[in-house]
């Protein structure tokens, strides 16, 4: 399998951002790590190689990028507006930076995203932002309020990066056309700790007629890496 790894002093961060990329060809990927992880995540927990065959076989070319949190929304040493202001960097940074880089690197029409946990939230969130960017979302055991993050504070920037919040308010027919076109995936299980906010933010899509698909899977995971890069290998397909 084809691994390469990448480096940039990021514009919109001002610092070195990293990235791993699996694979020559197929619909990209870019993988967000979940609230704990870095761009080595799904490498050293088993997804890459529960994707192998997608890879081998060129149906998907992986981009593993790095994540700031711990610099910024659970940097509790930040005052929750500069961890907003991290967050809003990031979001250049994926949107100005990383895209741009993918297109350079790969032709393939169609832009995929994924993530667990906090990487599902910033996989759904940036899809909803930006449609004209992606086509396909997989968000596994998300939490996509981040209140909690922000010792209860709440401003306009809390708002729209906040997506049960600002996805209720959406009226203009252009942003919920462009979002309709979307092949959104929310996946979870019986005993995820997250399972209520997923099953949350499916509710927060239907109050929009925005379809998508919810999976709730009955197990009960002795491995949760092994079972998210099941689901994951379910869903990118």
């Amino acid at each position: 399998m084809q691994k390469e790894y990448r480096k940039w002093r990021s514009p919109s961060l001002g610092k070195d951002m990293q990235l791993l990329i699996f694979g020559d060809s197929g619909a990209p990927v870019i993988v967000f790590p979940s609230e704990t992880g870095s761009y080595t995540e799904w490498e050293e927990n088993g997804v890459i190689d529960a994707l192998s065959e997608q890879i081998h076989l060129g149906y998907n070319q992986l981009f593993c990028v790095d994540s700031v949190y711990q610099r910024g929304l659970l940097n509790e040493s930040l005052k929750p507006e500069k961890r907003l202001t991290c967050q809003i960097q990031y979001e250049c940074y994926i949107i100005e930076e990383v895209i741009p880089f993918i297109k350079e690197q790969n032709e393939h029409f169609f832009m995929m995203t994924a993530g667990v946990g906090l990487g599902a939230w910033e996989a759904i969130l940036l899809a909803l932002k930006h449609p004209e960017d992606f086509d396909k979302v997989i968000g596994v055991s998300g939490e996509f309020d981040i209140r909690k993050y922000l010792n209860d504070h709440f401003n306009e920037t809390a708002y729209y990066n906040n997506p049960v919040d600002f996805v209720p308010n959406l009226n203009d027919p252009k942003i919920l056309n462009e979002l309709g076109n979307l092949d959104l995936r929310l996946v979870s299980y019986d005993n995820d700790p997250h399972k209520e906010s997923t099953e949350r933010m499916s509710r927060t899509l239907w109050m929009k007629m925005l379809e998508h698909r919810l999976d709730i899977w009955s197990v009960e995971p002795s491995d949760l890496w092994k079972l998210w890069g099941e689901m994951i290998k379910t869903h990118i397909i």
